[in-house]
């Protein structure tokens, strides 16, 4: 008997490779290539701080590409080639955060030394990400995930507060970018952790700080 999820699963896979053109690397992960991030222009910095600011309401309106390129980049990319260091901070350079990005395509995780999304599901769980009825509908979903194995021997307080530390920056270099180009955004904290951890996927070490929805915002 065919199994009608699997199948599903199976097909949705296929085309986001279709899609995207996807390539499998040496250790079997399906990746997908992001364009070049375009790190140079922009607007000045204090009108995109004017700008700035949470929305609620956002379109269906898919995000290109190349836009989700630069808006990861902006968010935790490798600034610096030489020393591996990123457009936020990170305590003890712990770089203990991972994004995660929510479509409906699938799950992906940022890698940004190689500035590609890792493939991790064809599962949509969009909706997991949030109690608010948007996040189900909006494109992207970004989830803030710290891997406390990164954190050496911190204790737990610090390694609590810490990535929630970290998160907040990269948010905040979200919420910049997405002023800038004028994207939509909210970052969130209401959400079932343990429910979303379960569809991610994620391991004992993982722990979900923040999310943040991005799209367009509605005319």
């Amino acid at each position: 008997m065919v199994n009608i999820r699997q199948l599903t699963h199976t097909l949705r896979f296929l085309l986001v490779i279709l899609c995207f053109c996807g390539s499998v690397v040496a250790d079997g992960s399906l990746v997908l290539e992001l364009p070049k991030p375009r790190t140079t222009g922009g607007r000045p910095l204090m009108e995109v701080l004017a700008d700035r600011r949470s929305s609620r309401q956002f379109s269906r309106k898919e995000i290109p590409l190349q836009v989700l390129s630069d808006m990861l980049w902006a968010a935790w990319g490798v600034n610096r080639p030489e020393s591996g260091k990123r457009t936020a901070p990170s305590a003890v350079n712990w770089q203990e955060i991972d994004i995660y990005v929510a479509t409906a395509n699938g799950l992906y995780r940022y890698d940004a030394f190689r500035h590609v999304l890792v493939h991790v599901s064809a599962d949509d769980v969009r909706e997991a990400t949030g109690t608010q009825e948007f996040v189900k509908e909006a494109p992207v979903n970004l989830v803030f995930v710290a891997d406390y194995s990164r954190m050496g021997r911190a204790s737990q307080k610090d390694k609590d507060f810490y990535s929630a530390a970290d998160a907040g920056f990269i948010s905040q270099n979200v919420y910049l970018y997405c002023a800038s180009v004028g994207l939509a955004t909210v970052v969130r904290g209401a959400l079932d952790r343990v429910e979303l951890a379960r569809k991610m996927k994620l391991g004992l070490g993982q722990k979900i700080i923040l999310a943040q929805t991005v799209g367009y915002p509605i005319d």
